[in-house]
Protein backbone atom coordinates (compact mmCIF):
# COMPACT_ATOMS: atom_id res chain seq x y z
CA UNK A 1 0.00 0.00 0.00
CA UNK A 2 2.64 2.17 0.92
CA UNK A 3 4.53 1.70 -2.38
CA UNK A 4 1.49 2.45 -4.48
CA UNK A 5 0.55 5.35 -2.23
CA UNK A 6 4.32 6.74 -3.07
CA UNK A 7 3.75 6.07 -6.82
CA UNK A 8 0.73 7.88 -7.01
CA UNK A 9 2.54 10.78 -4.84
CA UNK A 10 5.56 10.72 -7.69
CA UNK A 11 3.05 10.45 -10.75
CA UNK A 12 1.25 13.59 -9.83
CA UNK A 13 3.97 15.16 -8.56
CA UNK A 14 5.76 14.75 -12.03
CA UNK A 15 2.34 15.98 -13.78
CA UNK A 16 1.72 19.11 -11.57
CA UNK A 17 5.44 20.15 -12.86
CA UNK A 18 5.09 20.14 -16.31
CA UNK A 19 7.73 22.48 -18.05
CA UNK A 20 6.75 24.55 -20.94
CA UNK A 21 10.10 23.53 -23.91
CA UNK A 22 11.45 26.76 -24.93
CA UNK A 23 14.03 26.74 -27.92
CA UNK A 24 15.95 29.09 -29.57
CA UNK A 25 15.52 30.68 -33.10
CA UNK A 26 18.70 28.81 -34.14
CA UNK A 27 17.30 25.38 -32.43
CA UNK A 28 13.74 25.46 -34.14
CA UNK A 29 15.45 26.00 -37.47
CA UNK A 30 18.10 23.07 -37.15
CA UNK A 31 14.91 20.65 -35.40
CA UNK A 32 12.40 21.74 -37.75
CA UNK A 33 14.62 20.41 -40.82
CA UNK A 34 14.14 16.65 -39.61
CA UNK A 35 10.53 17.10 -37.91
CA UNK A 36 8.49 20.37 -39.08
CA UNK A 37 5.99 22.05 -36.87
CA UNK A 38 4.54 25.46 -36.67
CA UNK A 39 6.53 27.75 -34.51
CA UNK A 40 4.79 30.02 -31.82
CA UNK A 41 7.37 33.35 -30.82
CA UNK A 42 6.27 35.36 -27.20
CA UNK A 43 7.69 38.70 -28.07
CA UNK A 44 8.13 40.43 -24.63
CA UNK A 45 9.70 42.53 -22.49
CA UNK A 46 11.12 42.40 -18.90
CA UNK A 47 9.04 45.74 -17.97
CA UNK A 48 6.16 44.03 -19.33
CA UNK A 49 3.23 43.55 -17.03
CA UNK A 50 1.03 41.61 -19.36
CA UNK A 51 3.78 39.94 -20.48
CA UNK A 52 4.48 38.66 -16.91
CA UNK A 53 1.10 37.55 -16.64
CA UNK A 54 0.91 35.50 -19.44
CA UNK A 55 4.02 33.42 -18.27
CA UNK A 56 2.97 33.30 -15.30
CA UNK A 57 -1.10 32.27 -16.16
CA UNK A 58 -1.18 30.93 -19.75
CA UNK A 59 2.13 29.52 -20.51
CA UNK A 60 1.35 27.63 -17.14
CA UNK A 61 -1.33 26.11 -17.53
CA UNK A 62 -1.18 22.34 -18.21
CA UNK A 63 -2.88 21.61 -21.36
CA UNK A 64 -1.69 24.99 -22.97
CA UNK A 65 2.08 23.68 -22.08
CA UNK A 66 1.10 20.29 -23.54
CA UNK A 67 -0.32 21.58 -26.42
CA UNK A 68 2.72 23.51 -27.36
CA UNK A 69 5.13 20.78 -26.15
CA UNK A 70 3.53 18.42 -28.34
CA UNK A 71 2.57 20.20 -31.77
CA UNK A 72 4.64 23.58 -31.88
CA UNK A 73 8.46 24.84 -31.23
CA UNK A 74 8.09 27.38 -28.78
CA UNK A 75 10.41 30.30 -28.57
CA UNK A 76 10.15 32.93 -25.69
CA UNK A 77 11.80 35.97 -27.25
CA UNK A 78 12.80 39.40 -25.29
CA UNK A 79 12.69 41.66 -27.62
CA UNK A 80 15.12 44.04 -26.07
CA UNK A 81 17.58 41.35 -26.02
CA UNK A 82 21.23 42.16 -27.36
CA UNK A 83 22.70 39.06 -28.81
CA UNK A 84 23.06 38.62 -32.30
CA UNK A 85 19.98 36.26 -33.69
CA UNK A 86 20.89 34.06 -37.06
CA UNK A 87 17.51 32.93 -38.38
CA UNK A 88 16.61 32.18 -41.97
CA UNK A 89 20.67 32.66 -43.13
CA UNK A 90 20.40 36.17 -42.20
CA UNK A 91 21.93 37.71 -38.67
CA UNK A 92 19.53 39.99 -36.88
CA UNK A 93 20.66 42.61 -34.15
CA UNK A 94 20.26 44.80 -31.02
CA UNK A 95 19.30 48.21 -32.25
CA UNK A 96 19.73 50.81 -29.49
CA UNK A 97 17.57 54.04 -29.17
CA UNK A 98 19.16 55.79 -26.93
CA UNK A 99 20.46 55.14 -23.40
CA UNK A 100 19.19 51.73 -22.30
CA UNK A 101 16.83 51.16 -24.65
CA UNK A 102 16.27 49.74 -28.28
CA UNK A 103 14.64 47.30 -30.07
CA UNK A 104 16.06 43.87 -31.90
CA UNK A 105 15.08 44.22 -35.01
CA UNK A 106 13.45 40.55 -35.91
CA UNK A 107 11.04 41.85 -33.01
CA UNK A 108 10.12 44.28 -35.18
CA UNK A 109 10.67 42.02 -38.10
CA UNK A 110 7.84 39.41 -36.20
CA UNK A 111 5.50 42.32 -34.85
CA UNK A 112 3.34 43.20 -37.30
CA UNK A 113 3.21 44.04 -41.20
CA UNK A 114 4.23 47.62 -40.54
CA UNK A 115 6.78 46.84 -37.79
CA UNK A 116 4.77 47.32 -34.64
CA UNK A 117 5.76 45.90 -32.04
CA UNK A 118 2.95 45.58 -28.80
CA UNK A 119 3.56 43.84 -26.23
CA UNK A 120 3.39 40.80 -25.42
CA UNK A 121 2.67 39.64 -28.87
CA UNK A 122 2.25 35.86 -30.11
CA UNK A 123 3.52 35.24 -34.02
CA UNK A 124 2.81 32.29 -35.06
CA UNK A 125 4.94 30.79 -38.26
CA UNK A 126 4.26 27.62 -40.60
CA UNK A 127 7.29 25.35 -40.63
CA UNK A 128 8.21 27.17 -43.96
CA UNK A 129 8.45 29.98 -41.60
CA UNK A 130 5.42 32.03 -43.47
CA UNK A 131 3.29 33.69 -41.03
CA UNK A 132 0.03 32.47 -39.86
CA UNK A 133 -1.15 34.81 -37.42
CA UNK A 134 -0.16 37.81 -34.91
CA UNK A 135 -1.28 38.23 -31.98
CA UNK A 136 -1.26 41.21 -29.90
CA UNK A 137 -2.03 41.42 -26.34
CA UNK A 138 -2.42 39.21 -23.48
CA UNK A 139 -4.41 35.74 -24.41
CA UNK A 140 -5.46 33.69 -21.39
CA UNK A 141 -4.92 29.83 -21.51
CA UNK A 142 -8.69 29.25 -22.95
CA UNK A 143 -8.50 31.34 -25.98
CA UNK A 144 -4.93 30.43 -26.72
CA UNK A 145 -5.83 26.85 -26.78
CA UNK A 146 -8.85 27.11 -29.11
CA UNK A 147 -6.24 29.42 -31.63
CA UNK A 148 -3.95 26.77 -31.36
CA UNK A 149 -6.45 24.01 -32.19
CA UNK A 150 -7.54 25.72 -35.20
CA UNK A 151 -4.05 26.20 -36.25
CA UNK A 152 -3.15 22.57 -36.49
Amino acid sequence: MKKLLLIVLILMANESFAQLKTHTFEQVEEMSKTNPKPFIIFIHTDWCKFCKTMENTTFKNKAIINKLNQDFYFISFNAEEKRDIIFKENTFKFKPKGNNSGIHELATILGDKNGNVVYPTITILNHDYSIVAQLQSYIGPKELLQILSKIQ
